[in-house]
Order: C-alpha cells, then sequence, then structure tokens
C-alpha cells in the first residue's frame, strides 16, 4: 500500500492510503484526495502504475507540480519523495507491511512433529517385545 501525509497546509499531519489507483488529489469534489489550498488546482495530479514495479505521479493540464524540489510534468515515485503542488506539500511514502500470524502454522508444525515422535517410540517399544 501506499500512503500521502500532508506537511503542509489546513489539513497537515493526515495521512491518506492509497488502495486504489489511479489516485486523483485536487481542488474538485471527485478527486479521492480533495485539497483545497491556494495553487491546487481542480485536477492537480494523479498516481498511477507505469508498470508492476513503477509508481508515476503525472501533473494534470496546466498544473504545477515539483518532485523533490524538481519542476515536473512525470515522475517516478520513490519512497520519501517530497511533492510540492500549490501551497500543498506531500510526502509519499510506502505503507508498512503487516506479517500475518505464523502462530497456528508453528502450532501444526510442533504437534506433527511431536505425533511422528511419538509414533516412532510406539514401534521402537512394539519391536522390542517381539
Amino acid at each position: 500500500m501506499v500512503q500521502l501525509c500532508i506537511l503542509t497546509g489546513n489539513q497537515a499531519g493526515n495521512q491518506t492510503i492509497v488502495r486504489r489507483f489511479p489516485f486523483s488529489v485536487g481542488r474538485s469534489p471527485g478527486n479521492h484526495l480533495q485539497l483545497d489550498e491556494a495553487g491546487v488546482w481542480d485536477n492537480h495530479l494523479a498516481l498511477e502504475w507505469s508498470d508492476p514495479l513503477q509508481l508515476v505521479v503525472r501533473a494534470g493540464p496546466g498544473a504545477l507540480l515539483s518532485v523533490n524540489q524538481r519542476p515536473v510534468s512525470e515522475a517516478v515515485l520513490r519512497s520519501g519523495d517530497i511533492l510540492s503542488l500549490g501551497s500543498v506539500k506531500l510526502q509519499f511514502w510506502l505503507a508498512p507491511t503487516r506479517q500475518p500470524g505464523l502462530g497456528l502454522r508453528e502450532g501444526l508444525v510442533w504437534g506433527l512433529i511431536a505425533l511422528v515422535t511419538l509414533a516412532q517410540l510406539a514401534l521402537i517399544y512394539w519391536l522390542g517385545d517381539q
């Protein structure tokens, strides 16, 4: 998952988790992230996958966008990049991943090991009596 941290403006400190792409940012109510700040256009930018491993930010028509203080119309994003659109700065991050709990699997493996060990002991005992 991807997250955008709002660094400046009225919503400073808020974080938005991006789950679906393309993800649009702008002043218009139809955007996924609506920012009503000075210099932000109705459809200011969009985040899209260009291939399975590259996330690209594209500026809307006529909109000014900077990535790490470099003016761009399109750029490949890396974790930690700062996006400047109008008076707002956003920080792009890859959201932390959650590892699923492995307790059930681990318990089943240990139970199977104990069962095999008991079966071997029973077989040794049975063969020893004969």
